[in-house]
C-alpha cells in the first residue's frame, strides 16, 4: 500500500475508476495552473469533460463518501445549493430498472449491427429512438451486476459477443 500511495494517495480500490480518473483530471489540471472549469465543454482532458464533471458533483455532493468530499474541497469543488440540486434532480428522467435495462440492450444491438462486435469504449454513446445511452458504462456495470440478470437477458448479451 505505501508504494500505492506513493504514486497517488487519493487512490481508493474501493471507489469507481472513472471518478478516481477524473478527479485526478481535475486536481493535474488545477494545480498545474489551470482554473476550475464552471461549464460543460470548457475543459476536455484525455476525453473527460472536466465541467460536466466538475458540475456533477457539485450536484451529487451529499452523496459522496466524506473523503471524497474533502477530496473535491481541496481541488475548489463544493455541494451545489439546495435549489440546483433539487432541480437536478427533478429534471432527470425516471426509468424503472426494466426499462433502462431494455434500452441498453437496444443499444448493444444497434452497436453490434453496426460494427460487428460488442467491444464497446468505456465512454461510447450509442442513440437508440432518440434517448442517449452510456453503452460503454451500461456495459461495464452489467458485467459487475450480471447475477442481477435474466437467463434470456444473459443469452441474448452472450450472442452478441459480451465479454464476462
Amino acid at each position: 500500500m505505501e508504494a500505492m500511495d506513493a504514486i497517488d494517495p487519493g487512490w481508493c480500490p474501493v471507489w469507481d475508476t472513472g471518478w478516481q480518473r477524473c478527479f485526478t483530471l481535475v486536481r493535474v489540471h488545477v494545480t498545474g495552473g489551470g482554473e476550475l472549469p464552471a461549464t460543460a465543454g470548457a475543459v476536455i482532458v484525455q476525453g473527460e469533460d472536466l465541467g460536466a464533471w466538475a458540475a456533477a458533483q457539485r450536484v451529487e455532493f451529499g452523496r459522496l463518501l466524506p473523503a471524497q468530499q474533502w477530496l473535491l474541497t481541496t481541488v475548489g469543488i463544493e455541494a451545489a445549493p439546495a435549489e440546483q440540486r433539487r432541480q437536478a434532480v427533478a429534471a432527470r428522467p425516471r426509468r424503472s430498472q426494466a426499462d433502462r435495462r431494455a434500452l441498453g440492450l437496444a443499444a448493444a444491438r444497434a452497436f453490434h449491427a453496426r460494427e460487428g462486435h460488442l467491444t464497446v469504449p468505456r465512454k461510447h454513446i450509442e442513440t437508440v429512438d432518440g434517448q442517449e445511452v452510456k453503452l460503454g458504462g451500461w456495459l461495464d456495470n452489467t458485467r459487475r451486476r450480471a447475477d442481477k440478470l435474466t437467463d434470456e437477458e444473459r443469452a441474448e448479451l452472450s450472442a452478441l459477443g459480451m465479454r464476462w
